[in-house]
């Protein structure tokens, strides 16, 4: 593959947050780009306005006519598409060049200066911070992030080509494909088990990525994970430790001890200890790499969060309402952890929306622990994805698993109208399905009740 030689690029599910960063790059390259996907979200509609075709029918006569030249036409795919998709198996078929997107990242990647963050959560987080962090401090990079961040109102940054930061993602090992000069990892706890099987391949796999790193590259890990690498954490004995943490107005003020001594007087508005400690991982990275002090505690005051990511809708004396992306067990304790730090004593109402059969049978007991923390409890059918149904695996038996009293399964339909009849003074919504397509809905309804 000769990206230089390259005239067009056709990506199929290109409103993947991951596949639509790429569109951007490529856009940015000065490459025709065009693309299926499923639905019309906002995603696609940002994409149409910088000029990219998108269609939502699966069918080679949707196909603009520019891709169907095979010499200069590369094809890009997600993992989520279904073996059966007409166009994906007409571009094999005729033997155009058919790429997955973690080949493609690689090799965009591979003659830079590469940041790569993996970990089965708070990856998203800290490639965003990890990215503004370098943009702010006129580092020339290229940033492909996993989310929408707040500052940029997308999810690629475009500042430069000699330095990349990349999201690593270990769905079906897809990180393997990276080369970075700098890696790190968040965390590694079980998930994507109907990729992986068991937990301990998952961990392999994380080991894998841990050795695609470049001579003389550096591994940042978080305190307490199996790995040998410079340490992250809050609190505690870390190479890299956020200390003297006080809670401000909402934000965090802090510390950090580092290998060379202490940096003081550092900012950071995300809420929740989980934030803080991906916020550190950034601040560990761009400090191994050189960037000073006074500029790194500027750019991470600054920095406005990641859409769905514990993303304020309402905040006002009267109520609270909080969209966040959580969608295995350990992040939904991450954002209760949150709430309670920020909203102590105060009702929370959470609705959550489980994501895969797969993943809600199995961890569906550590799902009935983490949501019986919130004192009222709305579940929503499970969000499919890319899964057929599973007999027996359904919300109404995960409701079974909770112990709070207070819960209820709800049909999308009376969502608003159970919202409005609950006296919480925190609401939440979770889940990394379609969920975050109600959430408008459910602030103009909330903001006209209140």
């Amino acid at each position: 593959m000769n990206l230089q030689t390259l005239h067009n690029v056709y990506f199929i599910g290109i409103g993947g947050i991951g596949m639509s960063a790429l569109a951007r790059y490529f856009v940015a390259e000065g490459k025709l780009v065009a693309g299926y996907d499923r639905t019309e979200t906002e995603i696609t509609e940002a994409l149409k306005a910088i000029g990219v075709d998108v269609h939502f029918e699966d069918a080679v006569s949707s196909i603009p006519v520019a891709f169907l030249d095979k010499a200069h036409t590369l094809v890009v795919y997600t993992p989520a598409i279904p073996k059966e998709h007409v166009e994906f198996n007409f571009f094999k078929d005729q033997n155009f060049e058919v790429l997955k997107r973690s080949t493609v990242l690689g090799e965009i990647t591979k003659n830079t200066f590469c940041f790569a963050v993996a970990g089965t959560h708070g990856k998203t987080t800290t490639t965003c911070i990890l990215g503004h962090l370098l943009n702010e401090c006129d580092v020339p990079v290229t940033a492909f992030l996993g989310g929408v961040s707040e500052n940029y109102n997308s999810n690629f940054i475009l500042n430069g080509t000699e330095v990349t930061v990349v999201e690593a993602d270990e769905f079906d090992r897809s990180f393997l494909t990276l080369s970075p000069d700098m890696a790190g990892i968040t965390s590694m706890d079980a998930d994507h088990l109907d990729i992986y099987g068991e937990a301990e391949e998952l961990t392999k796999s994380f080991i894998d990525f841990t050795k695609r790193l470049k001579p003389h590259g550096k591994l940042f890990v978080k305190n307490g994970l199996p790995l040998e690498g410079i340490t992250y954490g809050v609190e505690d004995d870390a190479d890299y430790s956020a200390q003297n943490i006080k809670i401000s107005n909402g934000s965090y003020e802090f510390d950090v001890n580092t290998p060379a001594g202490i940096l003081h007087n550092f900012r950071f508005n995300l809420p929740g200890r989980h934030n803080l400690s991906n916020a550190i991982l950034a601040l560990a990275m761009t400090v191994e790499y050189g960037l000073p002090h006074q500029q790194l505690a500027k750019a991470l005051a600054s920095f406005k969060g990641v859409k769905r990511r514990f993303t304020y809708q309402i905040k006002t004396d009267a109520l609270v309402f909080i969209d966040d992306y959580a969608h295995h067990p350990e992040e939904i304790n991450a954002v209760h952890h949150a709430v309670r730090e920020m909203y102590p004593d105060k009702k929370v109402l959470a609705i959550f929306q489980p994501h895969l059969f797969s993943r809600t049978r199995d961890f569906a007991d550590d799902f009935g622990e983490s949501l019986s923390q919130f004192d009222q409890i709305l579940l929503l059918d499970i969000y499919p994805a890319r899964e057929l149904p599973m007999e027996g695996i359904t919300s109404e038996w995960l409701l079974t698993k909770i112990k709070n009293s207070s819960k209820k399964l709800v049909q999308k339909s009376a969502l608003i109208s159970e919202i409005l009849a609950s006296d919480a003074f925190v609401i939440l919504t979770i889940g990394a399905g379609d969920i975050g397509a109600q959430v408008k809905h459910i602030k103009q309804a909330l903001e006209l009740e209140n």
